[in-house]
């Protein structure tokens, strides 16, 4: 392990510990805008992991999700999820993580995620591949969407604005399967661990996807906008995938982004006047 692993992996560790306390007890959430949830875990999470990484990195900047903004200027900079999929954590659902990244300019030099439900440390480092646990992990080999098991995710706020329902749609009729879990950050762990071929998602910040993106790419996956175009730190979209089915997912997007081709929604007026009494 390189020193940031060594030292980032107690850390998340014990930020783990620190939200199991407050998920078992069933705490109260509020909203910050119409939807969109902050809890008192989300709060403390960030602010135990940004002490600690203060203190073992003074000279990095650190940009966190609860509203943390120090040395922004740094060369290097930590993005942090203190708490990713709060929707689903609020509710006593256990998908959540922790999500670590660490950034120089537009490079991503480290990514860590920590799932305290589940007990899963992912890392990565530039260069040095991905691991889970300790132990290294890649994408999968699946070579058809057909035979693929995708992932997206949807909006927290303004969905009537989002047009992912067609994607979800239209890609879910191509693909054996699709999930929607709640957290992006733990979808790009799937897809490095081969436990998902391929995920999506619009409208995306920063700490959602720095660390799962290093997590694909080091695990032998590719990781880009819609389009292809590179994907940086500042895309609000990612398409993460094997690396096999890029391409075919690409096509799928231009295609149904240019409308053509695409299957129908059944009518749910028409299914209630044929359906069984």
């Amino acid at each position: 392990m390189t020193h940031y692993t060594s030292d980032i992996e107690p850390i998340v560790r014990e930020a783990g510990a620190l939200l199991m306390s407050y998920f078992q007890r069933r705490i109260g959430y509020e909203y910050k805008g119409d939807v969109d949830l902050v809890t008192e875990a989300d709060r403390a999470s960030e602010k135990f992991i940004t002490e600690r990484l203060r203190a073992r990195w003074p000279e990095f900047g650190i940009l966190g999700e609860e509203g943390t903004r120090s040395a922004m200027d740094a060369e290097y900079r930590w993005l942090v999820d203190p708490l990713d999929g709060t929707t689903n954590f609020a509710h006593g659902y256990p998908v959540f993580c922790i999500s670590i990244a660490l950034a120089r300019g537009e490079e991503l030099v480290a990514g860590f995620l920590y799932d305290p439900t589940r007990n899963e440390f992912f890392s990565a480092e530039h260069g040095a591949g991905a691991k889970l646990n300790g132990q290294a992990m890649h994408v999968s080999k699946t070579t058809r969407l057909c035979e693929s098991l995708l992932g997206t995710g949807f909006p927290s706020h303004k969905r009537h604005k989002n047009p992912n329902i067609h994607f979800y749609h239209q890609l879910t009729l191509r693909s054996h399967g699709l999930r929607r879990a709640g957290s992006a950050a733990l979808d790009l762990a799937c897809v490095a661990a081969g436990r998902y071929d391929g995920f999506w998602e619009f409208n995306l910040n920063p700490w959602d996807t720095a660390a799962g993106v290093l997590l694909v790419q080091e695990a032998g996956g590719v990781v880009t906008r819609f389009d292809g175009s590179p994907f940086r730190l500042s895309s609000e979209e990612v398409l993460a995938s094997n690396g096999i089915l890029h391409q075919e997912l690409m096509q799928n997007f231009a295609e149904i982004f240019a409308g053509r081709g695409l299957e129908e929604i059944p009518s749910p007026v028409e299914y209630a006047r044929t359906r069984p009494s």
